[in-house]
C-alpha cells in the first residue's frame, strides 16, 4: 500500500509539472492608432515578444486614427471591455489621465510587478509629458516624436545657402530659393509645430495652472504678442511666395516637399523612415528654427506621437503580463529596431547609447537630429502640456490659422477667437471631469 501510494504521489506530482509548463498564456490585448508600414512594425514588434516567452500572449489590434482609437477605448471603457493598453496621443492624454479610475499608472506597474522603474532611465525629452504634477509617469512613451526640418538638398545647392536655424537665417534665404523655382517651405500640423512647439522652442508659457499640470481651472495664453508676430510674419510669407500653404492636411504638405515643389519642409521626426523610401532625392534634417530676437540660444521641443496607456478594471495576471510587455519594449534592442524602422526616437538612454555605438549615425546622421534636439536644455515651460478638449482646441486653431493666411481675419482677430473659444472648451472640460 505504502509503494502504491508513493507511486501515485510521484505520478501526480509529475503530471502536475507537466501541467503547470503547459499552462495557458495570459492573454492581454493592445489598441493602436499605426497603421501602413507603422502597423506592421507594430505586428512585428508584438510576434518577436510572443515568441520570447510562453507565458504571454499579446494581441495588437489596429483601431484606426489616434481620434478613433481613443473613441473606441472610452466607448468600451464604459462598457467593461476596455483593452489591457490603449495608445492616446499628445492631445488626448489630458482626456484619460483625467477620467477618474481609467488608468493605471505605468511608474507603479513596473515597479508593483518586478520590473521596476527608474525615470532617469528615460531620455530628457519624454520623462515628464505623460506624467502628473509630480513628475510620476502615468502613460509609457511609444511613438515620440519631434518637429524637425527636412531640406533638400538639391534644392538648396541650386540657390547657393544652407539650412536655416533661425527664423532670420530663413528670411534671408527664402528669395534665393524662390529665385531657384521653388516654394522656399512648407509644414504641416500647424498648431503642434507653430503654436505648441513655439511656446517650447522659445520657453513661453502656453497655460496657466504650469501649463494645465496642476489643474483643469486653465486659461490658454495663446494670444501673446510673440506668437501673434510669428504667424504675422507667416501671413507675409504665404504673400511673398516664401511659403506654401496646401491644406492642413499632413500628407499635402509631405508631398508638396517628395515632389520638389517646396524646398524645405516642416514635419516630424517620425516621417523619417518614409520619407528615405518616398524622395527622390537627398534631404538633410535639422533642428526646428527660432527667431534670434526671442531667445539666445533654444529650448528643447515638446515631443509629439503618442503614450501607451495601461487601462484599470485587469486582473493582476493581466498587469503582470503588461508589465512584461512594457519591459521588453523598453529594451534597448527594441527601442533601436523601432528606431531604425519608423524614425521615432528611441525612448531611453540605452537604446540611445546602443544606437550610437552600433554606427547607426554614422550610416544615417539625420536619424540623431530629432533625439539632439530632445535633448537640448529645457527650460520653465518644456515639459509638456495637459489641456483637455485639445483635439477640439487644434480645431479652434486650423480654422483660425486657416483665416489669418487667407485674409478674412487680421491676426489679432484670428488670436483673440483662439483665445475665447479655447477657454470655453477648457471650462467645459472642468466642469465635465471635476
Amino acid at each position: 500500500m505504502r509503494r502504491s501510494s508513493l507511486f501515485a504521489a510521484a505520478v501526480a506530482a509529475v503530471m502536475g509539472l507537466s501541467g503547470s509548463a503547459q499552462a495557458e498564456p495570459t492573454e492581454i490585448t493592445f489598441w493602436h492608432a499605426m497603421g501602413g508600414r507603422l502597423g506592421e512594425v507594430v505586428d512585428q514588434i508584438t510576434a518577436e515578444f510572443n515568441g520570447s516567452q510562453s507565458d504571454v500572449k499579446l494581441t495588437s489590434i489596429y483601431k484606426g486614427g489616434y481620434e478613433d482609437t481613443m473613441t473606441a477605448g472610452i466607448a468600451a471603457f464604459r462598457a467593461g471591455e476596455q483593452p489591457d493598453i490603449i495608445q492616446v496621443f499628445d492631445a488626448g492624454a489630458a482626456t484619460i489621465i483625467n477620467a477618474p479610475g481609467a488608468v493605471y499608472p505605468v511608474a507603479d506597474l513596473l515597479k508593483e510587478h518586478g520590473v521596476g522603474f527608474d525615470v532617469n532611465k528615460y531620455i530628457s525629452g519624454v520623462r515628464y509629458f505623460y506624467a502628473d504634477s509630480d513628475g510620476k509617469m502615468i502613460g509609457m512613451p511609444f511613438n515620440s516624436s519631434t518637429p524637425l526640418l527636412y531640406a533638400n538638398k538639391e534644392a538648396l545647392a541650386k540657390a547657393g545657402v544652407s539650412a536655416p536655424t533661425t527664423w532670420e537665417e530663413f528670411e534671408a534665404i527664402a528669395p534665393k530659393l524662390v529665385e531657384a523655382g521653388y516654394v522656399p517651405m512648407a509644414q504641416s500640423h500647424s498648431p503642434w509645430i507653430f503654436a505648441e512647439n513655439f511656446h517650447s522652442r522659445h520657453n513661453i508659457q502656453m497655460a496657466t495652472a504650469n501649463n494645465g499640470f496642476d489643474s483643469t481651472d486653465v486659461k490658454i495664453l495663446y494670444n501673446n504678442k510673440d506668437l501673434k508676430m510669428h504667424w504675422a510674419k507667416m501671413k507675409e510669407w504665404l504673400d511673398k511666395g516664401w511659403y506654401g500653404y496646401y491644406g492642413r492636411g499632413w500628407g499635402e504638405n509631405q508631398d508638396a516637399f517628395v515632389q520638389g515643389k517646396v524646398a524645405m519642409w516642416l514635419g516630424s521626426s517620425g516621417s523619417f523612415g518614409g520619407l528615405r523610401k518616398s524622395a527622390a532625392f537627398d534631404f538633410s534634417t535639422n533642428y526646428l528654427p527660432y527667431w534670434k530676437g526671442l531667445i539666445e540660444e533654444p529650448k528643447s521641443t515638446f515631443i509629439g506621437g503618442a503614450a501607451l496607456f495601461v487601462m484599470s478594471g485587469h486582473s493582476d495576471k493581466e498587469y503582470e503580463a503588461t508589465a512584461k510587455f512594457f519591459e521588453y519594449l523598453t529594451k534597448p534592442e527594441t527601442q533601436f529596431f523601432w528606431h531604425k524602422e519608423t524614425g521615432y526616437v528611441p525612448i531611453t538612454n540605452d537604446a540611445y547609447e546602443l544606437a550610437k555605438t552600433s554606427g547607426y549615425y554614422t550610416e544615417a546622421p539625420d536619424a540623431e537630429i530629432g533625439i539632439l534636439q530632445l535633448s537640448q536644455p529645457g527650460g520653465d515651460w518644456t515639459k509638456g502640456y495637459r489641456l483637455g478638449y485639445y483635439v477640439q482646441i487644434r480645431e479652434v486653431m486650423y480654422k483660425n490659422f486657416e483665416q489669418i493666411l487667407n485674409g478674412q481675419s487680421t491676426v489679432d482677430q484670428g488670436f483673440d477667437a483662439i483665445e475665447k473659444d479655447s477657454n470655453d472648451l477648457l471650462v467645459r472640460f472642468k466642469d465635465t471631469y471635476n
